[in-house]
């Protein structure tokens, strides 16, 4: 039986998602995929971390990379959290 698609962590061209169609969970493309998962988690962390941190006294100027940082950080997150929870719907 042959398993769904995985969106992948990363996007292609245009911003357009990525899948992995195989049967294969530890083949090279999937190890790659959840290192990246990890890492951008991660990073995910350390910039909630940080924002929590510094958000009380910061000038308004430094806030729009921080804001930047933590949307793609999000977005990065999101995009785990997507593709973990389809896996898990069907992984029986």
């Amino acid at each position: 039986m042959s398993r769904p698609p995985r969106l992948l962590p990363w996007t292609g061209s245009e911003g357009k998602p990525c899948y992995l169609i195989t049967d294969d969970r530890d083949g090279p493309l999937s190890r790659l995929a959840d290192a990246t998962e990890s890492v951008q988690l991660g990073m995910g962390g350390q910039l909630l971390a940080h924002a929590r941190e510094i958000l009380p006294d910061t000038p308004p100027g430094e806030l729009r990379f921080l804001a930047e940082c933590l949307t793609r950080a999000l977005g990065d997150a999101l995009r785990v959290a997507e593709s973990r929870g389809r896996r898990l719907d069907r992984s029986d």
